[in-house]
């Protein structure tokens, strides 16, 4: 993966497995992705906090991935993924982070 263009960070989309819904977009860097790959649920690189951090894990709206695509210029990831607890995603309380539409 190359981490070069965004200081360290490449953006991470997420889609629901089931029905291609996309339900946020996050950010990772090289540990954020590795520790996403060995424990199979989503974790992100806070750039507010400047930390690491795994979606759910004060909600229980975690996201199990089954499958991560790479876009052509590896800078890029796609997540699949599974809805776990309530199925919420937005930190709002929506189900997907894209429920406005611009007007």
């Amino acid at each position: 993966m190359d981490f070069s263009k965004l200081d360290g960070l490449i953006p991470a989309v997420i889609q629901d497995e089931g029905t291609n819904e996309v339900l946020m977009v996050g950010f990772m860097n090289d540990e954020a992705l590795a520790r996403t790959r060995e424990t199979g649920f989503a974790t992100f690189f806070s750039r507010t906090r400047g930390k690491l951090w795994t979606k759910g894990e004060t909600s229980g709206n975690r996201l199990q991935v089954s499958r991560i695509l790479v876009d052509c210029d590896d800078d890029t990831v796609l997540l699949k993924v599974k809805r776990l607890g309530e199925g919420n995603v937005c930190h709002t309380g929506e189900r997907t982070c894209f429920y406005r539409e611009l007007a």
